[in-house]
């Protein structure tokens, strides 16, 4: 069975990228712009594994993933950050809001496929 990969990323060409990259290695994704249409999207469909860009509008990433990882039914899913936002502080931040990962944009795409199936396959 096809994992699912919720994709949550404001820029209409990443999403786009990261759509294609993840449905031509037979992912299937669901996509979302901002960080409150990611939880949403994460409580109703639970996926395998979460993309979470930081810097959205509405909300930001570090929000959307503190609210997911303090809900039971969503905690245990894995959440992988996407950012190119390098301010300093900004990785510390990641971490403390319990992402599971995190990948400077823009990305390598073998090392953003390989870091995808590692975390699938745990």
């Amino acid at each position: 069975m096809a994992k699912v990969i919720l994709i949550v990323e404001d820029e209409p060409k990443n999403l786009k990228l990261i759509r294609d990259l993840l449905q031509v290695s037979g992912y299937i994704t669901l996509e979302a712009t901002d960080g409150k249409q990611g939880v949403a999207l994460a409580k109703h469909n639970k996926p395998d594994l979460i993309l979470m860009d930081i810097q959205m509008p509405v909300m930001d990433g570090i929000e959307a993933t503190r609210i997911l990882k303090a809900d039971d039914e969503t905690k245990a899913i894995p959440i992988i950050a996407l950012t190119s936002y390098a301010m300093k502080g900004d990785e510390e931040k990641i971490w403390e809001s319990g992402c599971d990962g995190y990948m400077a944009k823009p990305l390598d795409v073998k090392e953003f496929l390989r870091e995808v199936s590692k975390f699938l396959s745990r």
